[in-house]
């Protein structure tokens, strides 16, 4: 019997072990538990705890990918998983919350409101899949210093935010139908728009900063803490309303350079 050194016992590859990074993916895992129990809160009634879920997703979203980073355990895995658990959270989870808690009324306020309810969760779903898509085959080639469209977090964050700040004002989904209906639309088309949104990478967070900077964001916690619901849902709105502002003064200064 001949002596096979290229045997499979003594491959080099055998013994070689695969597998994931620990960290980053626990938090890529709390944004999905985020997401998936926001559905179950709307199935049971309770709006204010999906709307938390949502905003807690988007937290340990925030920390993935920031943690992945710092301790060099960034992969290829943790990105594909990553934006699965993104389209979960801020795409499904948040259409989901947002057609049960005011879209499903629509009938009583459009003519075809059932249907148009249904087609604009759908839409949004969509909508967060494409711009998911377009972000992960353009990220190398992107201005790192904005987005090409809204974020899908930001967009999940506009969505939630709304449901949050009217349950806190006893606003039922039934009476909200329709701004639910105008918001929901307006962030899906805000997603997979060509509009540009500043993307705050470029913030010295590793880096030191003047003491101002440590008060502002002091302040900005205890603005927070005063009332979470509204400061969420200002802040989300104003994000998503400040893409089309840039994008209106870049296009007069251009037609007023053209005109001069």
């Amino acid at each position: 019997m001949s002596d096979d050194s290229t045997s499979a016992e003594d491959s080099p590859t055998r013994g070689r072990r695969r597998g994931i990074y620990l960290l980053p993916n626990l938090f890529t895992t709390a944004t999905l538990f985020g997401g998936f129990y926001a559905i179950v809160a709307a199935i049971r009634g309770d709006f204010t705890a999906a709307a938390i879920g949502i905003f807690a997703g988007m937290i340990a979203d925030t920390l993935d990918g920031r943690v992945a980073r710092l301790t060099g355990t960034e992969s290829d895995f943790g990105k594909e998983y990553d934006s699965l658990s993104d389209m979960v959270t801020f795409g499904l989870s948040a259409a989901v919350v947002m057609y049960i808690w005011a879209l499903q009324h629509l009938p009583d306020a459009l003519t075809y409101g059932g249907k148009l309810a249904w087609l604009a969760a759908f839409f949004y779903v969509a909508c967060t899949a494409l711009r998911l898509a377009r972000f992960n085959v353009s990220v190398e080639k992107s201005d790192k210093g904005w987005f090409l469209g809204l974020p899908s977090p930001s967009g999940a964050g506009l969505t939630a935010g709304f449901v949050w700040v009217c349950e806190t004002m006893n606003i039922s989904g039934e009476a909200a139908a329709m701004p639910a209906f105008v918001i929901t639309v307006f962030a899906a088309v805000l997603m997979v728009s060509n509009v540009r949104f500043y993307s705050f990478k470029a913030l010295p967070l590793g880096e030191k900063v003047p003491f101002l900077y440590v008060l502002a964001v002091t302040g900005i916690f205890v603005l927070i803490s005063l009332d979470p619901p509204k400061v969420a849902f200002a802040v989300f709105l104003a994000y998503a309303l400040s893409g089309p502002l840039i994008a209106a003064i870049r296009w007069r200064r251009k037609r007023r350079q053209r005109s001069a």
